[in-house]
């Protein structure tokens, strides 16, 4: 297009040469100075909409805020179910920590004042002078959660390891035959070698002589299973407990059994009455601890938790 302008003012026509290329410059310059309008326009609009008090404009910018403040609620809600989910799983494993901490105190032989898992330990400290105390973030608080719910689940897993460890101790401890058989002030004849009474040849006597008299209550030294309840030409009346890990223990001479074969006995049971059967002098009780089938000397068990208890000891030519 070829625009030709003439004046009165101008010596001569002058003429203006239109290309496409003119016709698309300008169509963007308008397009883009109707665009600066359009927003600055809007800008202003929401700049001072509170002080024109422009209601379409007042409406816009409450309903944009509140869009942008119900975006925001959804956000925080989301982040605070997310968190409660994770402090209900760590209140769920402070209680199994409380609970398996009593439970350990107790096996450990702690009294329960001396641990008070339910109370809050004391902190404190001044505020630091070099360093101000800053806000956590929501990603720095959700990390701190994070790693706390990790803290307590290893810290779980360890004291369970070791209540299985404890609880297999007293288990142990229970199985040996440490406690006193029969409430009698000493014994007569210890383990070891010794004059028998009633051959008189040096012979090795495989257990302890209690002196007490017919009738005494005899209990089990340790928690087991009665393998044999009944006479033997040389024991008597005779009772053998299996305590487990190939230990034995035997109570021979007795009056009367109390226990049969088969029977499950807890430690410090009555499983019979002290007496005079079998090959024997005088009234007494028999004590032996056999480890696969070989004699043991009874002091070093009774001993252990009796250390006060005097146990003689056998005499020997």
């Amino acid at each position: 297009m070829q625009v030709i302008l003439i004046s009165s003012r101008l010596a001569k026509a002058r003429s203006l040469t239109l290309s496409l290329r003119h016709v698309f410059v300008s169509f963007a310059l308008a397009a883009a100075v109707l665009v600066c309008l359009t927003a600055a326009t809007y800008w202003l609009s929401l700049r001072f909409a509170v002080d024109l008090k422009i209601p379409l404009v007042t409406q816009l910018v409450l309903a944009a805020q509140q869009g942008e403040a119900e975006r925001s609620r959804e956000f925080m809600q989301q982040n605070l179910n997310a968190m409660a989910v994770k402090i209900g799983e760590m209140q769920a494993q402070l209680t199994r920590l409380d609970a398996l901490g009593e439970r350990l105190s107790s096996m450990a032989g702690i009294k329960p004042q001396e641990f008070r898992f339910s109370e809050v330990p004391g902190l404190g400290g001044a505020q630091s002078t070099t360093m101000p105390p800053q806000n956590l973030t929501l990603m720095q608080f959700n990390e701190k959660v994070a790693m706390l719910s990790r803290q307590m689940e290893n810290r779980t897993d360890q004291l369970g390891v070791l209540e299985a460890q404890l609880f297999e101790q007293a288990v142990k401890k229970k199985a040996m035959p440490t406690m006193m058989p029969v409430s009698a002030p000493f014994n007569a004849s210890g383990f070891g070698m010794r004059i028998d009474p009633i051959t008189g040849q040096n012979a090795l006597h495989e257990g302890i002589d209690f002196i007490a008299d017919s009738g005494t209550p005899v209990i089990a030294a340790a928690g087991g299973v009665v393998q044999f309840a009944g006479f033997h030409p040389q024991y008597g009346n005779m009772i053998d407990i299996d305590h487990g890990n190939d230990l034995v223990t035997r109570y021979a001479h007795l009056s009367k059994v109390l226990a049969k074969e088969g029977d499950v006995l807890q430690r410090g049971r009555r499983i019979a009455y002290s007496g005079n059967t079998g090959r024997t002098t005088g009234p007494h009780l028999h004590f032996e601890v056999r480890f696969r089938g070989a004699p043991q000397n009874p002091s070093r068990f009774l001993l252990a938790s009796n250390p006060q208890v005097p146990l003689a000891k056998a005499k020997t030519r």
